[in-house]
């Protein structure tokens, strides 16, 4: 009888492990590694390349059912930067991003969803500029696995989507400035 009892609470204590490590868990991610970048094409003769300076990513993972993950970003749009300050000026302006009144944008995902070994397509809703518009950023986890230096648990993203930004009100000079504008971010992160 002692075996009996002994064996299923060996079981239940195995269930109840297994409980714990499929639970969602938080990341920190490390700032300094990280960067939101963005590119669009320029007259058809070249690509002007920025990248948003200040941003707070919020990252949850489940390894065990990605579709419980979540990741929400905040951006700080007066953090602009492409590397001309005129230029800087006009995209903040009302004429695009309009600052004054629009000082922030998020993105906040919805649906998480793996579609291949190390790749995670994540739907949510963009807002930039007050209009909010689903986007979908497409994810590539680099590694995931024990930091060499910080020796915990961390994971490397890379994601990318291409939005329209006259679909957020920001619609001037298309199409002669290309409407379509490709985002890039990349971040290391580890447990919390």
């Amino acid at each position: 009888m002692k075996s009996v009892r002994f064996g299923m609470l060996a079981v239940a204590a195995s269930l109840l492990a297994t409980a714990a490590v499929a639970e969602p868990v938080a990341y920190d991610v490390d700032m300094p590694h990280a960067s939101l970048s963005f590119n669009y094409n320029h007259l058809g003769y070249s690509t002007t390349n920025g990248r948003f300076g200040s941003w707070s990513p919020t990252l949850i993972i489940d390894e065990a059912n990605p579709a419980n993950s979540k990741v929400d970003v905040e951006i700080d749009i007066n953090s602009l930067d492409t590397f001309w300050e005129a230029r800087d000026k006009h995209l903040k302006s009302a004429d695009f991003f309009d600052v004054a009144q629009f000082p922030s944008a998020t993105f906040k995902s919805t649906k998480v969803k793996q579609v291949g070994e190390k790749k995670l397509e994540v739907t949510g809703d963009l807002t930039i500029h007050g209009v909010t518009k689903p986007a979908v950023l497409e994810v590539v986890v680099n590694q995931l696995g024990e930091h060499p230096h910080a020796k915990k648990k961390a994971v490397g993203l890379d994601a990318s989507a291409t939005i329209r930004r006259s679909d957020f009100g920001m619609a001037m000079a298309v199409p002669y400035v290309s409407d379509e504008v490709n985002i890039n971010i990349s971040f290391e992160a580890t447990v919390m």
